[in-house]
């Protein structure tokens, strides 16, 4: 029974550690290399200021997982090997202490922890570069203001105001005014850049740049009440040609309808409550702040801030009972009689 139980010991030593290896050869790999599948991903960066936060991220991780392999793989390897034998009853000798283990691993951490911070500084520096040194163009200004819960883009030097979409062109810097009108949120588009407060009364300033053509989505990063995880938005990046066709188009009235179905939802719409809380260019009595500019609004891909895809049977939805499809909606149930939705899905979606 000794032999068998010595056997069983000694086997034990040598088969653990060489298990323990193997998961760690066959799980670290998965866990660090792998990345979820699909949009967004911090990790499949679409921009400058993205790359430099995957890269620092890449090379911080790297070095944690080589610093928790070595911690773990000395403690494992002390745990097995220095393990209580029953058949020793001599008591092992007693460190009290080893001073330059202590200055060792004192001075290991800090010189890890001062490398982290020079790395750290200087990818701030790189983000933070003038964004007319970037690619030398001048840059487009857009001032980005969250709202419960959707977001407002403005364009002020091309006199645009849109909603939830912010249309880019490709290769070309945008600066970023970031501001909010209720409660803190937080601009965040993975694919293109780090999170961004958007803080009532105060403005805060980035920048971004997509280098290919695409749909980047996009969430507020900060709690900001019941419909928070439904505060999404859209950068679409295309090329300068389109750019400048979407801004004509965009910076143009709402175009007064002739068809008299059409006629039918204008006349709803301005005649309406509808008017106290949007603007649709071309309405004179359309001049409400609360809710989204729709004077473009059928061009728009998403309804209610990327909750509902655009389609007029979810515009239909939305119209019968807003705080039904997203909870908390600031726009409320008008009681809407079935014709008037129908006159009014016609309307806007006649607003190209």
């Amino acid at each position: 029974m000794h032999a068998l139980l010595g056997f069983i010991n000694r086997t034990c030593n040598v088969a653990i550690p060489i298990l323990i290896a193997l998961l760690l050869a066959l799980i670290l790999p998965v866990a660090v290399f792998a990345q979820p599948d699909g949009p967004p991903s911090a990790l499949d960066p679409a921009s400058p200021v993205s790359t430099e936060i995957a890269n620092l991220h890449n090379l911080v991780l790297i070095i944690a997982v080589v610093i928790f392999v070595l911690v773990e793989g000395l403690l494992l390897l002390s745990a097995l090997r220095f393990r209580r034998n029953p058949q020793v009853t001599v008591e092992p000798p007693q460190v009290h202490g080893n001073t330059r283990l202590e200055i060792a691993w004192t001075v290991a951490p800090a010189l890890v922890v001062v490398a982290l911070f020079v790395l750290t500084v200087r990818a701030q520096q790189s983000i933070d570069a003038s964004a007319q040194a970037v690619d030398g163009s001048t840059p487009i200004t857009v001032e980005v203001e969250g709202h419960q819960w959707w977001w407002e883009f403005r364009y002020p030097d091309l006199g645009i105001t849109t909603a939830n979409e912010m249309v880019i062109p490709v290769g070309r810097t945008m600066n970023l005014q970031v501001s909010s009108v209720d409660v803190i949120h937080s601009f965040w588009v993975p694919e293109l850049g780090g999170k961004t407060d958007a803080i009532p009364t105060l403005t805060n300033r980035t920048w971004l740049r997509a280098d290919a053509p695409g749909e980047y989505y996009g969430q507020c990063a900060e709690l900001c009440g019941v419909s928070h995880a439904y505060m999404r938005l859209v950068v679409r990046a295309v090329p300068q040609a389109e750019f400048d066709a979407w801004a004509q188009g965009q910076a143009q009235n709402a175009i007064e309808p002739t068809d008299p179905a059409i006629q039918a939802g204008r006349d709803v719409f301005a005649n309406g409550p509808c008017v106290g809380c949007h603007v649709i260019r071309g309405i004179p009595q359309a001049v409400g702040q609360t809710g989204p500019d729709l004077t473009h609004f059928a061009g728009r891909p998403y309804i209610g801030a990327g909750i509902l895809g655009h389609t007029p049977y979810n515009l239909a939805r939305w119209l019968a009972d807003p705080p039904g499809v997203k909870p908390g909606s600031l726009m409320p149930n008008l009681n809407l009689s079935r014709q008037d939705i129908d006159a009014l899905v016609a309307y806007l979606e006649s607003l190209k």
